[in-house]
């Protein structure tokens, strides 16, 4: 697939948005529909769900309880987020998704599901006026079904209103598991808190009380199981968005499939614990712990095919004259955008270092956006947003193009092998490197280096 035309000649030269000179007013939307009353509402509800929920958790705790369950759920948050946010590091999606899907977790998730948890365990020991079978029942078969599918809304809405920022499977599940983690952080506080009061009335202290044990199980031993679980339907949800050709028909199946993966597993979860003495221990090792070891293998996976699109795709703009020849070798490896992250910080402060990390942003987006349009799967604002990226690149241009070219000279591979010269149809003694730097060109000074058609031309 070629890139949109048509170009300019000089790739600075795109023109913005259009102006009043360009063509008549747009007319203005009623009040309701525009965006910062929607977002206003939105923002409103969230926060009147956590205060809602936060209220029925402290009159279950008490007070005292409320803080110490709180202080003891916040604990795993910064660490879950931030590993989210890492696995998302290529090409980070907003803060907006990540803040809204946190707060529906933790607030109007927490809040339907404790609703409605509720609600089905007095139905059933209405019904069968046996309160520890609803209770079994209501741990092991309504709440994996209640919890897993409020947490799914979450992503729900991010992929039908958001869908520019879900284009991956890592999108799915990095939306997931922040929601969930919101989930589990009311949870555990609701928990703990509870295992608090316990501990107050039956003078429970030390390692042997109840709070230490819910602790260690919850927060130690099972920070993951909330994440673990949702990031199937995340998962889902990805497939859905990368669905092309026979699959596009059919793709509403991939979230429903992921939904129903982590209810069953939820409720396996929940299923252990009456399993005997030793049957927690046991699925927590023979299931629990392979499955988060090969769900975390398979987003790494994600990432490293993620950033070898990066390396294929952005050569096209190396030769239209958007990108110098070293930045998609550059911007396709962690390790080069750490590099060039340091110098920017160490040459330009942070501002420098925001500027690059924007801008290894932005040029992972467009390579994923040139990838699916290549795949067919590219929607009809193919060319806007093409040029809304490359325009954001052009920005930032300046400060970034030293601190990548700085990187791609400190990471680049040494002199490969005679097979390489084989598999790019070199002649010998003509070297240019490895992979998509290499096929457009070497860095800039480096000795091997010859005539490059493919140079930057400002």
């Amino acid at each position: 697939m070629a890139i949109s035309r048509p170009y300019p000649t000089q790739p600075g030269a795109v023109r913005g948005p259009a102006g009043p000179a360009d063509g008549p007013a747009p007319r203005h939307a009623p009040w309701w529909q525009r965006p910062r009353v929607r977002h206003g509402a939105l923002a409103a509800l969230l926060a009147l769900s956590g205060l809602v929920i936060l209220g029925l958790v402290r009159e279950q705790t008490g007070t005292e309880g409320f803080l110490v369950g709180l202080g003891l759920a916040a604990l795993p948050v910064p660490l879950l987020v931030a590993a989210f946010r890492w696995l998302d590091r290529a090409a980070p999606g907003p803060w907006r998704n990540l803040v809204f899907s946190f707060a529906w977790g933790a607030g109007a998730a927490a809040l339907m599901a404790i609703v409605a948890n509720s609600f089905a365990t007095r139905w059933i020991a209405a019904e069968t006026a046996d309160p520890s079978r609803a209770d079994t029942l209501g741990a092991t078969v309504i709440a994996p079904v209640v919890e897993e599918s409020v947490k799914a809304a979450a992503v729900l809405l991010v992929f039908l209103f958001r869908r520019r920022d879900f284009t991956t499977l890592l999108d799915g599940v990095v939306t997931a598991g922040v929601t969930a983690t919101g989930f589990a952080f009311t949870e555990n506080i609701l928990y703990l808190g509870t295992a608090f009061g316990t501990d107050r009335l039956t003078g429970g202290s030390g390692v042997s009380s109840v709070t230490a044990a819910t602790f260690f199980v919850r927060v130690v031993m099972s920070p993951f199981a909330h994440p673990l679980f949702t990031v199937l339907t995340g998962i889902g949800f990805g497939a859905a968005a990368l669905a092309t050709g026979r699959w596009r028909p059919v793709r509403f199946l991939f979230p429903l499939g992921g939904l129903l993966l982590a209810m069953g597993m939820h409720a396996l979860w929940n299923v252990s614990s009456t399993l005997g003495e030793y049957g927690f221990f046991a699925v927590y090792a023979a299931i629990m712990v392979p499955s988060f070891g090969l769900l975390t293998w398979l987003v790494v996976w994600t990432r490293q095919r993620g950033l070898r699109t990066v390396r294929e795709e952005l050569p096209a703009y190396v030769r239209a004259g958007w990108l110098t020849p070293a930045q998609p070798y550059a911007l396709g490896s962690m390790r080069a955008r750490r590099v060039a992250l340091r110098y920017a910080r160490g040459h330009g402060g942070r501002t420098a270092a925001r500027a690059v990390a924007q801008y290894g942003a932005y040029a992972t987006s467009l390579a994923f956006l040139r990838h699916r349009g290549r795949r067919g799967r590219a929607g009809t604002d193919f060319t806007a947003r093409e040029h809304e990226l490359l325009r954001e690149l052009w920005r930032r241009r300046d400060t970034a193009r030293p601190a990548l070219e700085h990187a791609a000279r400190v990471t680049a591979p040494p002199v490969p092998p005679r097979w390489v010269y084989g598999a790019y149809g070199l002649p010998a003694g003509a070297y240019e490197g490895y992979g998509a730097y290499g096929r457009y060109g070497v860095y800039p000074g480096h000795p091997a280096s010859g005539p490059n058609p493919y140079a930057y031309r400002p």
